[in-house]
C-alpha cells in the first residue's frame, strides 16, 4: 500500500475508529476533507455512519455545505448505511440526517431504498421512522423486490404487518423470478410468517415464473405439514 495511503485518508480513519477530536482537528486544518472521497468513494460521513459514530456525525453535519444525500461507489446514502446496521442502532443517526432533510426515497445502484436494508438487517423501530418520514414500501429494488419480500424472507410478521398496514406495501406483488412474498417466507421454512400471509390475503394459486405454487418451494416435509395443517385450521385451502 502506498505509504502516503493512509496518511492521505487520515480522516476517513478516524470517522471509523470514532477519534472525534481527531476528525475535528482535521476539518479545522483542512475543511475541504469533509468532502474527500476514498477508494470505495466513501466521505468520512459514510465512515462514521458505518461504524455508528454519532458524535462525529454530528460534527460533520453541522458544517456549512453538508450534503446529507451524497452517495458512494454503491450509491448508498449515510442514511441508507444507517438503516443496515444491527439492532437498529443507526436509529439516532437517521433521526439527524432526516433533520438535515435527508432524502428517504433515493435508491441505491441495485436500486433498494433504506427501506429494503432497515427491513433486511430485521430493524422494526427503523422500518417504522422511514416510514413515518414517507419512505415508500411500494418500491422495487432491480431483482424486483419490495421490502415485503425481504421481511418475508426473514420470516418476520412484525416487519410485514407494518409493511402492509403502514406502508400499504402490496401483499401479491411479484419479483423478477414472479415470487410473491408467500413464496419466499415458504421457501426459507418460515411457516408462522406463511400463515401470517395468506391470512393477509396472499393469492396462494399464484405460480412463480417455474410454474411453483408457493406451498411447493417447502424445504422439507415438516414444513410443508406445518403449513398445511394450520392453514387447514384456519379455514385456508391451499391449491
Amino acid at each position: 500500500m502506498d505509504p502516503n495511503h493512509s496518511e492521505k485518508f487520515a480522516i476517513h480513519e478516524a470517522a471509523r475508529e470514532g477519534k472525534t477530536a481527531v476528525v475535528e482537528s482535521l476539518l479545522n486544518a483542512n475543511p475541504k476533507l469533509a468532502s474527500l472521497k476514498d477508494d470505495d468513494e466513501r466521505l468520512p460521513i459514510h465512515w462514521a455512519a458505518a461504524y455508528n459514530r454519532l458524535p462525529i456525525v454530528e460534527l460533520l453535519a453541522s458544517r456549512k455545505n453538508f450534503d446529507p444525500d451524497v452517495t458512494d461507489s454503491s450509491g448508498w446514502t449515510p442514511l441508507m448505511i444507517a438503516a443496515s446496521l444491527k439492532n437498529a442502532e443507526g436509529d439516532a443517526i437517521i433521526e439527524l440526517l432526516l433533520r438535515k432533510d435527508a432524502d428517504v426515497n433515493m435508491k441505491s445502484s441495485t436500486g433498494q431504498n433504506a427501506l429494503h436494508f432497515a427491513t433486511s438487517k430485521g430493524n422494526i423501530s427503523t422500518v417504522r421512522t422511514l416510514l413515518a418520514n414517507k419512505c415508500s414500501a411500494r418500491v422495487k429494488d432491480k431483482r424486483g423486490q419490495l421490502p415485503l419480500h425481504r421481511a418475508a424472507a426473514i420470516g418476520s410478521v412484525p416487519l410485514m404487518k407494518i409493511l402492509l398496514e403502514e406502508g400499504k406495501s402490496p401483499v401479491n406483488a411479484t419479483d423478477n423470478d414472479g415470487l410473491t412474498a408467500l413464496h419466499h417466507a415458504i421457501a426459507e421454512g418460515h411457516g408462522d410468517a406463511a400463515i401470517f400471509l395468506m391470512k393477509a390475503g396472499a393469492e396462494l394459486d399464484k405460480r412463480d415464473n417455474e410454474g411453483r405454487y408457493a406451498i411447493e418451494l417447502a424445504p422439507d416435509k415438516k414444513v410443508r405439514s406445518y403449513i398445511i395443517q394450520t392453514a387447514e385450521r384456519e379455514g385456508i385451502e391451499l391449491p
